[in-house]
């Protein structure tokens, strides 16, 4: 189970002094903490890993904003390329508990058998689409790249 592995990795970053590591850790271990007490019960390890998704995604989604705030001129901080970096930092710390994502190729391919499993033919077909694909990949591909290439598909 993920969250076993994270104390464990917790109490190693502290010996190591590793507080990137260690903040990052507690952040996750907290994120599946409070997801066992609004569930009532132990987490199996597919939820875990919805978890640890849900955190690189926002990490992802942070130094996405970071980016944005950095090309306007009106916001001149410099120490958002700083930030970028522990993102990043925060970021691999948590791919380490995630599956390895689905290749270029193999998301190519998952796309076309789900598009001729549901008879898609166009854009209104998207949703089914990428639902199909998304249940399939379980949580191995990320859900922006997989829209982007089935409306290609389609259109």
């Amino acid at each position: 189970m993920i969250s076993e592995t994270v104390k464990k990795q917790i109490i190693e970053a502290m010996k190591a002094k590793d507080e990137l590591r260690k903040s990052t850790l507690k952040m996750l271990s907290s994120a599946l903490h409070n997801a066992e007490i609004a569930k009532q019960g132990v987490l199996t390890e597919e939820e875990e890993l919805d978890i640890a998704n849900k955190e690189a995604k926002k990490r992802k989604d942070a130094i996405e904003a970071i980016r944005l705030a950095q090309n306007n001129p009106a916001q001149n901080r410099p120490d958002l390329g700083s930030r970028i970096d522990k993102e990043n930092s925060e970021l691999n710390i948590l791919k380490e508990f995630l599956p390895q994502e689905l290749s270029d190729e193999e998301l190519e391919k998952l796309v076309s058998e789900s598009i001729s499993q549901t008879k898609a033919k166009d854009m209104k077909d998207i949703g089914r689409v990428i639902g199909m694909v998304m249940g399939k990949a379980k949580g191995r591909a990320d859900g922006g790249k997989v829209a982007e290439l089935v409306k290609r598909k389609l259109s």
